[in-house]
């Protein structure tokens, strides 16, 4: 039996909407709180997708315990069809390449063992005093752009989070090509990949005396937002996350949300798709061909961020038009006796701006600054 959102979900959003007592929820900033709340025309329209609250055989998650459950299920299904993670690091090494003083911040460059054989050049920013301080993985084509250093400045969120006081860990493309990613021998989608290398980031940032290894969160725009969305929802050690505009459904309509292709979901041994959208002549290959014949949409991940708060940074790829599929998270967080843990913004274009970005550094500094908004 396959339903849309279930009753006891539309119920659970119904409340969130109308607002739960206030002893219920979490204090949030008041120039943050708007944004955890959808619009109207959100609220009045179900979402065709199947709940995560629904189990496949048609019967509802009515306890957290049996959502532990379910959500242990939905994981293990997904790493069926996107194959396993190598087995984890437990001290990832970090050699020190060289380090430079830099505003109110010393940058290092280093080389991190991210996976098993695999050493990546990165850019460690690290604040001035002794900590603990919290963190963030930053991850995108190239680690420069992150750390301030690209030419790229609304896409440097290392570089203004460091500025304000966080640790910035910045990552590049493994391999140093995004379209042709190395894997190291892993038999995972490259997607997934990408969240296993980010997780052995997180633990190599626990590592390091002056982070706080429970205030770790991750970062990342477009390449980036896929990334950290992925690393997010699969590795529950990352206590936040921010997706700027990566398409957090899948939509086979635009171009730049293409979890279809090789170097994301899209990965088949036994053939090589032509780049671009899904058509006759470029099918669905990979995990990615199994996930759509099967009904999985990506709203099945956000469920796993339950009851870690996230933000959707939307443009473009993420307009208004996606609220009604975090309504699904919104649910799973109320049956956790969870509320204000699902944001999203919106600007009409797929490049941050100023005022999308200040929203992200707020948002981070008030899940991760401070120990008692967790």
């Amino acid at each position: 039996m396959r339903v849309t959102l279930s009753a006891l979900a539309t119920a659970c959003f119904t409340l969130v909407i109308a607002g739960l007592p206030a002893g219920a929820q979490p204090s949030l900033p008041a120039d943050l709180a708007p944004y955890f709340r959808p619009p109207t025309s959100a609220t009045e329209k179900l979402d065709r997708r199947h709940s995560p609250l629904v189990r496949p055989d048609g019967s509802r998650i009515a306890t957290a315990a049996e959502w532990t459950l379910e959500r242990a299920a939905i994981r293990r299904r997904w790493f069926q069809l996107m194959g396993p993670w190598p087995e984890l690091l437990a001290a990832p090494t970090l050699e020190i390449v060289r380090t430079e003083s830099r505003e109110n911040f010393e940058q290092q460059w280093i080389r991190l063992e991210l996976a098993p054989g695999l050493k990546q050049d990165a850019i460690l920013l690290l604040p001035r005093g002794a900590g603990p301080f919290p963190a963030v993985v930053v991850p995108f084509y190239d680690p420069a752009t992150s750390a301030g250093l690209g030419g790229k400045s609304l896409r440097d969120f290392g570089y203004q989070l460091a500025r304000r006081g966080f640790v910035a860990l910045c990552l590049g493309a493994p391999g140093g090509d995004a379209y042709q990613p190395t894997l190291a021998g892993a038999q995972c989608q490259p997607l997934s990949f990408l969240a296993y290398l980010a997780a052995n980031a997180h633990t190599a940032l626990t590592r390091l005396p002056f982070v706080d290894a429970s205030r770790i969160g991750i970062v990342g725009h477009s390449y980036g937002g896929k990334w950290a969305m992925f690393a997010s929802c699969l590795y529950d050690k990352f206590a936040c996350a921010v997706w700027s505009d990566p398409g957090i459904v899948f939509d086979e309509t635009r171009p730049s949300i293409n979890y279809q292709e090789p170097w994301y979901l899209g990965l088949d041994p036994t053939t090589t798709r032509p780049r671009g959208l899904v058509s006759a002549t470029a099918p669905r290959t990979g995990a990615y061909q199994q996930l759509i014949a099967q009904g999985h949409d990506l709203h099945e991940l956000h469920a796993l961020m339950a009851p870690r708060p996230f933000l959707v940074s939307g443009g473009a790829e993420d307009s208004p038009a996606r609220w009604p599929a975090l309504t699904h998270a919104i649910a799973v967080n109320h049956l956790l006796g969870a509320a204000d843990r699902v944001a999203m913004t919106h600007r009409p274009a797929h490049d941050p701006t100023a005022e999308s970005n200040a929203i992200i550094y707020r948002f981070l500094e008030h899940f991760l600054r401070s120990r008692s908004a967790r």
